[in-house]
Parts: structure tokens; sequence; C-alpha cells
């Protein structure tokens, strides 16, 4: 049975791999983030097999240039059983990385919150050089000297600032 891969384990390297333009990843978690499904894009893009990443926390793929309080308004969201869009920048096992427009919702069954559904696609690679990667790359900054709790003050201002929330801010950018 293989180990589970272990977050932070994988060093970036700087290479950016790109979902295809017809590409969807599709993966399933429990309601602790355990995964519980990955389809074939996922595994491929992800460079780890499906046995590795069942039963794994899906943070195993968390790049660490991803801000902490984009991550907890994500949790905060889909707990409070509403889906979510949002820009997620993924470690591949080889330490390249990849970005997608990911759409994260509660699954529901008989009534009964068992996991999350999410499905994430390729996004326009423009606004991810001039819109998400400046902001994600302030937040950090934030959470670097201030703490997480730094860097959800500065996206909360920066969205009060262009009068919008963050799901109407996330909407008009994909």
């Amino acid at each position: 049975m293989p180990e589970t891969p272990k977050k932070g384990s994988v060093v970036p390297t700087g290479k950016e791999i790109s979902l295809g333009d017809d590409d969807f990843i599709v993966s399933k978690t429990d309601t602790k983030g355990k995964i519980t499904y990955a389809n074939r894009i996922f595994i491929r893009m992800s460079g780890y097999s499906e046995r590795e990443l069942l039963g794994s926390p899906h943070n195993v793929i968390r790049h660490p240039s991803m801000p902490k309080c984009v991550f907890r308004l994500l949790w905060k969201t889909i707990m409070d059983r509403r889906e979510i869009f949002a820009y997620v920048v993924n470690l591949s096992k080889d330490g390249s990385h990849y970005w997608v427009a990911a759409h994260v919702t509660p699954e529901i069954t008989a009534g009964k919150h068992v996991g999350y559904i999410s499905v994430r696609r390729k996004p326009n690679p423009e606004t991810v050089r001039s819109v998400v990667e400046p902001l994600y790359a302030k937040l950090l900054q934030a959470e670097r000297s201030g703490g997480m709790e730094s860097g959800e003050r500065l996206l909360n201002q920066i969205l009060s600032e262009k009068g919008v929330s963050y799901d109407a801010f996330i909407q008009s950018t994909l």
C-alpha cells in the first residue's frame, strides 16, 4: 500500500504546467477534506497515483504560494453548505504547479452533508497573471508579516474598496 503523501514534502520548481482547454479536474472529499474520488485528469495533473490520492488530505497539492486566508474563506463557505468559486494554484508531485478556476460545492445526500465536490478548469492565463497573482502576492506578504488574520483583513479591505463581495469579484474575472 503506497504511503500517504505528506503536505510540504514537495519543493516547488517554478515550472508551470497547464490544463487543456477542454479539461476538467473533478475530485470529491469527505467532510474532513480527505480525497474519496479523483478523476483521471486530476491524477495526471497532480502526478500522484490514484492509490496515493485516495484517503489523503486534499491539501497535499496545496502550493506554498497559495494564501491561507483564501482557503479559510473557501472552507468557511462550503462548511456553511454554500458553493464557492476561487482561483487556486496547486503543486504537483514533481514540484511543478498549475492554476485552476475552482468551483467547490457541498455534497448533500438524503439531507445529510457527506462531503465536497470540486470541479476545476483552466483559468484565463491573462487574468491569473494580471489579477490573481498580484493579489495573492499581497495577501501572502500580509500573512507573512501578520498571520492569516492580516491576510483576511487585507482581502476584505481590497474587496470593500472595489465595492464587491468575494463571489462578485471572482465571478467578474471568470
